[in-house]
């Protein structure tokens, strides 16, 4: 019966672990900063938290076994990949729950896509590879913040004007004339709330304008139907 000896079995030493595991927190904890600045639905500690539980299901896979493949009880081949690719499945459905609909709106996809990356991150730090864990936390953080920006000056030249109009109507008035009316004047309504403040119903739209469409004329059209007791739109 073959045995494996255990010098040809990979091992980590102290060092070697606190590194990879203290290096994933930092990455992890990096990018997810920066969505802790932004007020997103997964921040700081999630972000760090998924990060470090990969480089440890990472480590666990690759070197955890160590007793177990050194006993000579029987010949076992071992994947260190096996318990590390789970991750890059079981993370979708935390990535998932970011996921937010709001009316006709949906929120947090691009924090599901930073968890998604953060487990990468730390799959790559767990698996000792520096250089690939840190390049993708350097270009995450460039595609968060600085590309963010650019692209946004860039396309607000050709983007459709935003912004949320505010409707009062009596108590008990159901909403369809106002969506209708916004619907032909070309607008888009990308979410709707429906709130009761004593005997008015509150609409608050989130409409999305086409350049050739000033806000002014919106509510000038809103403002002309029955039963609308007040209308305004802000940025």
């Amino acid at each position: 019966m073959l045995q494996l000896a255990s010098s040809a079995l990979p091992t980590l030493n102290w060092d070697e672990s606190l590194l990879r595991l203290a290096l994933a927190a930092l990455l992890g904890g990096l990018i997810g900063f920066e969505r802790e600045m932004r007020e997103r639905e997964a921040g700081l500690r999630t972000h760090l938290l998924v990060s470090l539980g990969s480089a440890l299901f990472t480590m666990v896979g690759a070197y955890g076994f160590h007793s177990f493949l050194d006993s000579g009880a029987s010949v076992v081949r071992a994947d260190p990949t096996r318990i590390a690719a789970q991750i890059v499945t079981g993370i979708g459905f935390l990535g998932a729950g970011a996921i937010i609909r709001q009316g006709l709106s949906v929120r947090g996809l691009t924090t599901a896509a930073t968890l998604w990356v953060v487990a990468a991150v730390g799959l790559a730090s767990g698996a000792g590879y520096y250089s690939v864990a840190v390049i993708t936390t350097g270009l995450v953080l460039l595609a968060l913040w600085p590309l963010r920006i650019i692209a946004y000056r860039i396309l607000s030249r050709f983007r459709a004007e935003d912004g949320r109009l505010l409707v009062a109507l009596p108590a008990g008035q159901a909403p369809g004339a106002v969506i209708d009316e916004v619907e032909r004047a070309g607008a888009r309504i990308a979410s709707l709330e429906v709130s009761q403040e004593g005997e008015r119903r509150r609409l608050e739209l989130d409409v999305v304008l086409p350049r050739d469409v000033p806000p002014a004329r919106i509510v000038a059209r809103i403002a002309d139907l029955d039963d609308v007791v007040e209308v305004r739109w802000t940025d």
